[in-house]
């Protein structure tokens, strides 16, 4: 079987998808399954539909169309701002779309009003993680900006919290994040959909609290994928955390003495690391790289020990029972793994257990004010 490639379980992302949604909907809180590690993969989003999500969302404008493409008609958020070079797509293809920047929002208004639809806007706000977002005391005058600007339409409110600053959402900050919903709609009116909370990260938040504010959306991805808290990567209670397989084929195995001689006798070059030489263990070179992964995402098999890595090759070393040339040995990924590797079109995806359903969740034919949630 062709290698490197990727096995994908799709009956586990199903279930985590399931358990997600029906753990944070005891909280008001409905799941907007974030695909952008896959890279829109229909197959994998259709798995997150089957389990329940309330629309799709994904960081490139490439990865929607490959969405649409595939006939997934469900509400599909951009959930990085967009590039005002891909202003004309996010109108076509996205029913809302992230928002900083009051020059991108009336972009979007322009060619919306020209096409005759409404684009859904929501305001990103920043608290703390020091990415992407407005500041607390400026979300007013782009809320005034959204409502005065025709051909946009203010839907909701969003926070992002542990991608860059690593800081998770405490009671604190979720609180001063509903008080800013509160205020924005005090001014302009109630919002028709999401007041989007967070992340993956959110999720220990809230299973430590009964007061979740006016929180109603949480983005999950990592936590669908690969069923871990994306700050420790500890697996959460009733997932899998091994929908995600990579397997790599075995391309040389050989014991190699520790003193290397160059060619004619001539002592090793300086940047030459020597290799111990060891009679117990084996090393075997993969046919996987830096280029196709993040080796240092991987976890290794039981008896497997990590010793280094280049573009195209990583080798191993394997307590016995040794493996052979021509073997394949299967890794796990974390989520810096798993999203480097599905970008690359050298690695083949094996999809496992497809979708039981095969309905599509269908949004409105009509480009309106849409509700997310």
């Amino acid at each position: 079987m062709t290698s490197p490639r990727v096995e994908v379980d799709l009956s586990k992302i199903r279930h985590n998808t399931k358990t997600l949604v029906r753990r944070l909907k005891v909280h008001g809180i409905s799941v907007t399954g974030v695909t952008k590690a896959v890279c829109g993969h229909p197959a994998i989003a259709q798995a997150m539909l089957d389990g329940g999500v309330a629309g799709l969302a994904d960081a490139r404008i490439a990865n929607v169309r490959r969405l649409r493409l595939a006939g997934i008609t469900c509400p599909v958020t951009l959930i990085r701002t967009p590039l005002l070079s891909q202003i004309d797509d996010v109108v076509e293809l996205c029913d809302a779309s992230y928002n900083s920047e009051s020059e991108v929002i009336a972009a979007l208004g322009d060619v919306a009003a020209k096409s005759g639809t409404l684009h859904n806007i929501l305001l990103m706000v920043e608290m703390g993680d020091m990415r992407e977002g407005i500041l607390p005391g400026n979300v007013a005058s782009i809320a005034r900006h959204c409502v005065k600007t025709k051909g946009i339409a203010l839907t909701g409110l969003a926070a992002n919290f542990a991608c860059l600053g690593g800081e998770r959402p405490n009671a604190a900050k979720m609180a001063a994040f509903s008080t800013i919903a509160d205020k924005i709609e005090g001014q302009y009116g109630p919002f028709s959909g999401v007041v989007s909370g967070g992340n993956s990260a959110c999720l220990p938040w809230v299973a430590t609290t009964e007061e979740t504010g006016r929180t109603n959306d949480f983005r999950i991805g990592e936590a669908i994928l690969l069923g871990v808290d994306p700050l420790n990567g500890e697996q959460i209670g009733g997932l899998f955390t091994d929908a995600f397989s990579l397997v790599a084929e075995v391309i040389e195995v050989k014991v190699k003495s520790e003193t290397i001689v160059a060619a004619f006798g001539s002592a090793p070059p300086p940047n030459i690391r020597l290799v111990a030489d060891n009679d117990c263990c084996s090393r075997s070179i993969l046919a996987l790289g830096r280029q196709d992964t993040d080796v240092l995402g991987l976890t290794m098999p039981s008896g497997t020990t990590y010793l280094g890595a280049t573009s195209d090759h990583m080798v191993v070393q394997r307590a016995k029972p040794e493996i052979v040339v021509g073997s394949e040995l299967k890794f796990q990924m974390n989520y810096s793994a798993l999203m480097r590797v599905m970008a690359n079109s050298d690695v083949v995806i094996k999809l496992v257990k497809p979708p039981a359903s095969k309905t599509r969740r269908v949004a409105k034919t009509k480009k309106t004010h849409l509700d997310l949630v």
